[in-house]
């Protein structure tokens, strides 16, 4: 399995706020957004103080990429 956080910074970009911006006002450290941008997994509990920042759903931050099927593989 893969995680995409593609969707978050597309949503970032419509509210016109910076990862920086984001990273202060959700407080989260710049491990995590490094590891955000290297489609790394996080904490739950990161992905839930973004959601509450952008008043969004973790469904509309990121994506969960099954490799396999992804590959043609079962």
């Amino acid at each position: 399995m893969a995680i995409s956080y593609n969707k978050l910074w597309k949503l970032l970009i419509d509210k016109g706020m910076t990862k920086t911006q984001m990273r202060l006002r959700a407080d989260i450290s710049t491990t995590t957004l490094a590891k955000l941008g290297k489609n790394e997994t996080v904490s739950m509990d990161v992905l839930l103080k973004i959601c509450k920042l952008l008043d969004c759903n973790v469904g509309d931050i990121m994506d969960v990429i099954n490799e396999e099927t992804s590959n043609g593989d079962k």
